[in-house]
C-alpha cells in the first residue's frame, strides 16, 4: 500500500516548555513542511510550539489548518493568518477533523493534551480505523522516559509488540520526515 503525504498533523504543547530548544525544533518542523510542500494540521493555537510551528510554516508560504475547540478560545487565541481554520463544538470532534485531513502524524513534545492526543491516534491505528504513518519525534530526548514505559508494557505483556511497532521513533527532524514519507509496514 503506497500512500502520497499531503499533510500532516502535528500534535504538540501549547507552551513552550523552560527550554528555547523546543520551540526551535518546533519552528524546523514547520520549515521543513514548508519546504516539502506538506501541509500543516495543527490545534489550532497561537501559544507555544503550536504557535511556533504554524509561524514557521506560514513564513516558508506553506498551508496551514488550525482546528480548535470553541471553549478553548477563552484560554488560548487562535492562530491568526491561518490557510483555514475551524472553530467546533468539542475536543472529540476538534481530532475527529484533524486525523482526517492527515494523511500522517507527528508527535513533538507537549503536555497532558498532547499525550492524549497521540495515544488516542495510536489507538486509533492498533483498531483498525487508520494506517497513517505515525511518528514520534524525541528531540533532545524528551520522550525517553515514556518509551521506556512503553517497552515495559511490552515485555510485560499489556502491549502487542506488532502494535508498538507502529510507532515510529526518530530522534531528529530528518528522521522523522524520512520515516513519515515512508510507506508504512503491513502489520
Amino acid at each position: 500500500m503506497s500512500m502520497t503525504i499531503k499533510s500532516v498533523t502535528v500534535f504538540c504543547g501549547s507552551r513552550s516548555g523552560h527550554d528555547p530548544q523546543w520551540e526551535a525544533l518546533a519552528r524546523q518542523c514547520g520549515a521543513e513542511l514548508a519546504r516539502r510542500d506538506l501541509a500543516l494540521v495543527f490545534g489550532g493555537g497561537c501559544n507555544g510550539l503550536m504557535g511556533a510551528i504554524a509561524q514557521a510554516v506560514m513564513d516558508g508560504g506553506g498551508k496551514t489548518t488550525g482546528v480548535i475547540p470553541e471553549s478553548l478560545l477563552a484560554f488560548e487565541p487562535a492562530k491568526e493568518g491561518l490557510t483555514e481554520l475551524f472553530v467546533v463544538d468539542s475536543m472529540h470532534t476538534r481530532k475527529f477533523i484533524m486525523s482526517e485531513r492527515a494523511d500522517a502524524f507527528l508527535i513533538l513534545p507537549g503536555g497532558i493534551g498532547t499525550f492524549e492526543e497521540f495515544f488516542e491516534i495510536w489507538t486509533w491505528h492498533q483498531i483498525g480505523l487508520h494506517n497513517k504513518p505515525m511518528v514520534l519525534l524525541n528531540g533532545h530526548g524528551y520522550y525517553t522516559p515514556l518509551l521506556e514505559f512503553l517497552d515495559r508494557g511490552v515485555q510485560q505483556g499489556f502491549i502487542r509488540s506488532e502494535h508498538h511497532c507502529h510507532l515510529r521513533i526518530a530522534s531528529t527532524v530528518d528522521e522523522a520526515f524520512t520515516m513519515l514519507l515512508e510507506p508504512c509496514a503491513e502489520a
